[in-house]
């Protein structure tokens, strides 16, 4: 029957899900002391596989999973609303114990904004210290696409052609990462949805959060070698994860916008203007990403 009711739950009206959320919430800020903490955190980058991870991790008969969604914000957009509403996203951890059949249930959540978010690293060593973090890198070119798409399809984004997003980028990002730190309470509509190739420059956000938590708390996943070894990959991450060893019937990728391929003279410039990041990350995890083999 658990295994049904994350199903259920993407499977209701909307106006039945916002209910059922705000009534989850409600209760959770009462019962923060009885819930579990998550163990670990998937934390971006966006368009880099982070929800069929997520699915694949809530699957886990180890994993009890967040409630309702897969990512609460706290750590980026919501944290002004409170410890006790973030514990509130969690499972209880009777009832967690019950789902999994262990004394020590795993909980999480992911968000993608978390990587890029300027003040997200330094809050989550702070309140979560043991917490540990999973971060998901992929060909920055394809990234910086799809999220362009994304944005678009959402509404989020208004100009209908990529290039001219992309020349837009630093006037619309202008100060606003400064704007964030003086104004911790501040959201940034244009560096949350327009940052299209700043998001892909991973080494800058992966050493944010390296400094933050230390470097045995942070795992790098290559997304693109994820899709094409997924169960190579999975075993890893769940090694390092400290979890038992287990294998999904099938590796869904999800969350997939179908859409025309990046011109190739097109690709072909912003893998250019990519290089010297791309290097950097070398640098920085000490093997080449699958991109640039």
């Amino acid at each position: 029957m658990t295994a049904l009711l994350p199903r259920l739950r993407r499977s209701a009206p909307a106006p039945m899900r916002a209910a059922g959320q705000k009534m989850v919430r409600s209760v959770g800020r009462l019962t923060p002391a009885v819930r579990l903490l998550p163990t670990f955190l998937v934390v971006g980058a966006q368009r880099a596989g982070t929800t069929t991870l997520h699915r694949l991790l809530s699957g886990h008969p180890a994993i009890s999973p967040p409630l309702f969604h897969k990512g609460t914000n706290f750590f980026d957009l919501w944290y002004d609303r409170g410890w006790s509403w973030y514990r509130g996203h969690f499972p209880v951890r009777s009832l967690a114990r019950a789902r999994t059949h262990s004394a020590e249930p795993v909980t999480f959540e992911s968000s993608g904004y978390y990587m890029f978010h300027p003040l997200a690293a330094g809050r989550i060593a702070r309140d979560l210290p043991e917490t540990r973090l999973v971060a998901l890198v992929r060909d920055p070119v394809e990234r910086a696409y799809s999220a362009y798409r994304h944005e678009f399809a959402r509404g989020f984004e208004t100009e209908a052609d990529f290039g001219r997003a992309l020349e837009l980028e630093d006037e619309r990002l202008l100060g606003e990462e400064h704007r964030i730190r003086e104004d911790p309470a501040y959201q940034s509509f244009g560096h949350r949805h327009h940052a299209y190739a700043r998001r892909s420059l991973y080494t800058p956000q992966l050493r944010r959060l390296r400094d933050a938590v230390s470097p045995d708390r942070l795992f790098t996943l290559d997304a693109d070698a994820f899709f094409a070894e997924p169960e190579k990959q999975f075993v890893r991450l769940q090694e390092w994860l400290g979890l038992p060893v287990w294998i999904p019937e099938v590796f869904p990728k999800l969350n997939a916008r179908p859409g025309r391929p990046l011109p190739t003279d097109l690709r072909q410039r912003l893998m250019n203007g990519f290089e010297a990041a791309d290097q950097e990350l070398v640098e920085f995890l000490g093997d080449v990403p699958s991109w640039r083999r």
